[in-house]
């Protein structure tokens, strides 16, 4: 039985160290706290593979920080292992970080702190060798097992699947640095330093070759001696991969010299290329996920190829089918000699060869090659490798990704997606989709290896597409939106591999997926999970939503102002109180479309607030904007709570949300829409009068009264207690008549936002004694971090 079949009959932790200490040979170990200890090597082990290796690797850490802090004894290397995949570095690569003693640990190793795992994770994530069982259980043993013995990690070989990569990284770091060498010698010298063990070259004869001088590499071609500017890339180099070549490898790798030019990064620079230091992050994935032969296995066809940013790395071009919907870009694939042995040709994937019913008809056009047609006639092994344009349909978001995203006109009219999409939902809007679709249709058992944003994972609008597509997911990472030149916004970019199957008669299903994650930089920093959950268990349904009455009311553009024109919200509901713009249901949009009203917005896309919805209406704001939005979290979704609400966390929800800067509740008189005057009225003042020392009466005590029976956490009241004194402030003085008018401070009962706004005015002009709002702020960051926590406890979001 494989190490792989007993890791998945494992019931128990003890199950799991005892296999892989069969597995790897392991003696004279021990578990203590660290799981598995030998002289050789530290392992942290898991039941199950919730965690990731970066996790996991900072609980390890934990005990070698201790060690390190005693003057006790630390292998030379550290391993991580569960019932899925296992990883290992060498300790020296993170003791110098250790030695700093900068972490805030947790208490114990399983309760780390988040500064510990992003410090470890940021640092460890060039260091460490992955390994998943399923697949690479021979390579892992090999691995372990070579360390123990040699005390080192076995560096990278060089195979026909990396020749490419290997070479492009070679100029990079060597060749460059080679004097007076012309462009179209680099290849002459690479294989001159390949095919050289050290001591004595592989082959005789060979046009160039590699020397030592004084203890130095120099190169010797056409009887001239080439020296290094500088060899510390040449050591970096030669760390990460070994040579020569293994000996079946040789030859053909010597045969495809005449393919090697080095890549010039500025030949790519399209609208929304590829960058090349992502294309070889996706090569690395997908030798991962298909294979260390997959470039010799698989057809490749990528259907929007540009000028060709992600068949530069393949080292088989003859396996390679590049279409693209500009013929220029054909034109400038052939001017720069980019994959010469590819099939090279213009062809509009969503529009060429799709008959009226949605049928695919190759003789519409024939510009599909004969030999591709057969290929998948003949169900051959294809992967469609691809960055297709992203563009939406009907949607004010200008993100586009790929070959001519910046064209959005008739997104959803393309000729596949108005016959051929009707199952597909909402996604027929969006290109990418089009693209997957139109595969599923022509190649349904593709492997699709894919650049796109996630929203086909997780977001509610896919759930359809979701529903009818098959796949299998391999594996994958995330990347920086920042990594494509040209891109606005930060959000990530997926590299996502799948392997199809829409012949199967049942779905498939896809409920989470684990990606690595990557900077800007293309640098692995962690890992990143993304789950696909039906939309009702999302937060935005939670909530059930009061009916419109036939009362008319004027509708807001901001807490004062009126929206201009017709409005899609200007009715009111009985007994409401406020009105929630509570808009899509992932994090990227929460902090623009989680505000609250004295009226309705204008706009829609959000519900009123009455007394037996106000405790949940706090608790979707406080949600919705606890949580601050990142480039890796850009489309998580809110969900229903998972665990029981202590009325404590609901309180707290209600403090914090009336004291928020979104909540845009007010009071004013006068205020004109639709040739009339209308008014509104505040309900959210958690005060009395006589509390705050008002002018006048308040026209509402609803909130007092909300309050009366609700105990108040210690942080609750804190803030509390520093928002009473900013309103006792504001009545001390009558603000000028500009900041009147502009605030529309024409009554007593003010909301928060016209009080901050007055404060700051008066601040500002310096005619009034100062006020700070710094004992305010400093209460209100306690709550915030009190609560940020529990948004994850309880299950509003997933990690």
């Amino acid at each position: 039985m494989s190490l792989y079949e007993k890791l998945q009959k494992a019931t128990s932790e003890e199950d799991v160290k005892d296999a892989y200490i069969k597995a790897l040979g392991l003696k004279e170990v021990q578990k203590n706290l660290i799981d598995i200890q030998s002289k050789e090597i530290w392992f942290e082990a898991k039941q199950n593979a919730k965690l990731s290796s970066y996790a996991m690797f900072t609980q390890l850490m934990h005990y070698v920080q201790d060690a390190l802090n005693k003057g006790h004894y630390i292998p030379p290397f550290l391993a991580v292992i569960d019932t899925q995949k296992a990883a290992i570095m060498k300790s020296e690569d993170v003791l110098p970080f250790l030695e700093k003693k900068t972490i805030k640990w947790g208490k114990s190793a399983s309760s780390y702190t988040q500064e510990a795992l992003d410090a470890i994770s940021a640092h460890i994530g060039t260091h460490f060798v992955s390994f998943k069982i399923e697949t690479h259980e021979e390579e892992f043993i090999s691995t372990i097992k070579n360390a123990i013995k040699k005390g080192d990690i076995i560096r990278t070989p060089i195979t026909p699947d990396n020749l490419k990569q290997v070479f492009d990284k070679w100029v990079v770091m060597i060749g460059r640095e080679i004097e007076r060498i012309n462009d179209e010698d680099y290849a002459l010298l690479f294989f001159a330093d390949i095919m050289h063990d050290g001591t004595v070259s592989t082959h005789e004869n060979l046009p160039a070759e590699l020397m030592h001088k004084d203890g130095s590499p120099v190169f010797l071609l056409n009887g001239k001696v080439y020296k290094l500017g500088n060899k510390e890339g040449y050591r970096q180099f030669w760390a990460i991969y070994h040579k020569p070549p293994k000996a079946e490898y040789r030859n053909y790798l010597l045969e495809r010299r005449d393919s090697l030019i080095p890549i010039d990064e500025r030949s790519f620079k399209g609208a929304y290329y590829t960058p090349l230091n992502v294309v070889d992050k996706a090569y690395d994935k997908l030798a991962e996920t298909l294979g260390d032969n997959w470039q010799k296995n698989y057809i490749v066809w990528d259907m929007c190829c540009g000028v060709g940013n992600l068949e530069v790395k393949h080292s088989n071009p003859r396996n390679i089918y590049m279409s693209t919907l500009d013929s220029a870009d054909v034109d400038v694939m052939r001017a720069t000699k980019t994959c010469v042995a590819a099939q090279r040709f213009q062809y509009d994937y969503l529009n060429d060869d799709i008959d009226d019913f949605g049928n695919i008809d190759y003789s519409l056009t024939n510009k599909i090659p004969q030999s591709l047609r057969q290929a998948i006639a003949d169900g051959k092994k294809i992967l469609v490798l691809i960055n297709p344009p992203y563009a939406e349909a009907t949607n004010a978001d200008n993100t586009a990704i790929g070959t001519g995203a910046e064209n959005k006109t008739g997104v959803a009219k393309t000729k596949f997606a108005s016959t051929a999409m009707v199952e597909y939902g909402k996604a027929s809007n969006e290109l990418f989709t089009q693209f997957v679709a139109r595969i599923a249709l022509e190649i349904p058992t593709a492997t699709i290896a894919m650049f796109s944003k996630l929203k086909y994972v997780n977001a509610p609008n896919f759930e359809k597409f979701r529903e009818v597509w098959k796949a299998k997911y391999l594996g994958g990472f995330i990347v920086h939106s920042k990594s494509f030149e040209g891109l606005k916004g930060n959000f990530p970019i997926g590299f996502l591999v799948w392997k199809t199957d829409m012949l199967f008669p049942k779905k498939i299903d896809i409920s989470e997926i684990s990606t690595e994650v990557l900077d800007k930089n293309a640098q692995p920093i962690g890992e990143k999970s993304f789950y696909n959950l039906p939309n009702n268990i999302f937060l935005n349904v939670w909530l059930k939503r009061p009916k419109v009455n036939k009362t008319n009311i004027i509708p807001l553009k901001n807490a004062i102002a009126p929206t201009p024109g017709i409005a899609r919200v200007s009715n009111w509901s009985d007994n409401a109180k406020a009105y929630m713009y509570c808009g899509v249901n992932d994090i990227q949009h929460a902090t623009q479309q989680t505000v609250i009203f004295s009226s309705p917005y204008g706009g829609g896309n959000g519900f009123y607030i009455n007394p037996e919805n106000l405790w949940q209406a706090a608790i979707v704001f406080s949600v919705r904007r606890l949580i601050k939005p990142t480039w890796i979290n850009d489309r998580d979704q809110f969900l229903q709570p998972t665990e029981p609400l202590t009325e404590e966390f609901k309180s707290d929800c209600l403090i914090w949300m009336l004291f928020n800067g979104s909540n845009l509740t007010a009071s004013a008189n006068d205020l004109e829409w639709n040739d009339k005057k209308w008014s509104i009225v505040n309900h959210f003042i958690p005060f009395t009068e006589e509390e705050v020392r008002a002018t006048d009466r308040f026209e509402s005590d609803f909130m007092v009264q909300y309050l009366k029976d609700k105990k108040l956490s210690n942080e609750a009241q804190a803030v509390l207690e520093e928002g009473k004194k900013l309103w006792q402030s504001y009545f001390l003085n009558t603000d000028v008549r500009t900041v009147r008018d502009e605030l529309k401070l024409n009554r007593a009962d003010v909301g928060w936002y016209q009080i901050r706004k007055a404060l700051q005015a008066r601040n500002a002009s310096g005619d009034f004694a100062p006020v700070s709002f710094k004992p305010f702020e400093e209460s209100y960051k306690a709550l915030s971090e009190k609560l940020q926590p529990m948004v994850y406890k309880l299950g509003f979001l997933r990690v």
